[in-house]
């Protein structure tokens, strides 16, 4: 959820806070979901939606 809201924001990976790889890797995974959602243009009201899909699932 954390890497999604990152990426969202179009906030580099860089600022992954995890070491542990399954840990980060999962925080990448989102990242890039957010990233993707990012230049599809789903921000604002849109991407908050997806955030509330994503966290249901998550």
């Amino acid at each position: 959820m954390r890497g999604y809201q990152h990426g969202i924001h179009g906030k580099s990976r860089d600022m992954c806070p995890f070491t542990h790889p399954t840990t980060r890797q999962a925080w990448i995974n989102g990242w890039r979901e957010g990233r993707g959602d990012n230049w599809d243009g789903l921000t604002g009201t849109a991407g908050i939606h997806r955030l509330n899909e994503l966290h249901a699932v998550g």
